[in-house]
């Protein structure tokens, strides 16, 4: 795949698929975006993984483990994505 020039502009609401992205900018997407999403306002936000051999997943759940914007993470419920979604209760700011 060519680099990209430009940035990606997330937009910011309560899901981000992360179809669209290459293996290797997952973890810098991930921690952009929780970052920006607790200071929006978020408590609870929802990744978009696919649910595929679990390769992306487990890259998502090393990132969230180590995240400090974290308080917890867990599969989605099945109508939510289920494990192929990750639901992350974000810690407050302050």
């Amino acid at each position: 795949m060519p680099e990209r020039d430009e940035p990606v502009v997330i937009p910011i609401e309560d899901a981000l698929d992360l179809h669209p992205f290459r293996p290797a900018e997952i973890p810098s997407v991930v921690e952009s975006y929780l970052e920006a999403a607790r200071e929006a306002g978020f408590r609870e936000v929802r990744l978009i993984h696919g649910k595929g051999h679990g390769v992306q997943r487990a890259q998502v759940h090393r990132v969230l483990s180590a995240s400090p914007h974290v308080e917890r993470f867990g599969d989605a419920s099945p109508e939510r994505g289920g494990w192929g979604a990750s639901v992350v209760w974000l810690r407050p700011l302050g």
